[in-house]
Formats: structure tokens, sequence, C-alpha cells
């Protein structure tokens, strides 16, 4: 699974990136419905979460480059 650059809409009230409310992921918008798990990493936030549209991502975000980064989590059948 490779992290793909993305644009991340967040809201941030005390510290930046408190909470990711959509990205934009092969040119299309997609609307975070729940976050299903975060966690730090040194230099890093990380989400998971999952779309309006039934899709999952593992959203991290860059502190010191200040950058996202995005890989989706595909279901195995």
């Amino acid at each position: 699974m490779a992290e793909k650059p993305v644009q991340v809409t967040c809201y941030s009230g005390h510290t930046y990136a408190e909470r990711p409310e959509s990205l934009i992921w092969e040119g299309i918008e997609h609307k975070i419905k729940e976050i299903e798990k975060e966690w730090q990493e040194p230099g890093a936030k990380l989400f998971k979460v999952r779309t309006e549209d039934g899709r999952f991502f593992v959203l991290s975000y860059n502190e010191r480059g200040d950058e996202w980064t995005a890989f989706e989590l595909v279901k195995s059948r």
C-alpha cells in the first residue's frame, strides 16, 4: 500500500488537524462520515476514517512537512 499526497479539509480548534472532515482522492472529494481510530506517532497524526460512500482510508498528517498523505484500505472478499 503506497501512500499518496492528498488535500484534506480538517477542523482545527486548539491545535491544527484535530479532526479531518473531507479528503480529495483521485480528484474526487470524499466527505468523512466517521473517524474510527486516531493515534499519534513521532511527528505525525494518523486517522482511520470511513467516508460517506463507505470507503476506508488511513490519513497521516506529517507535522514537520505540513502535509497530508493517505492510502485506501481495501476489504478482502
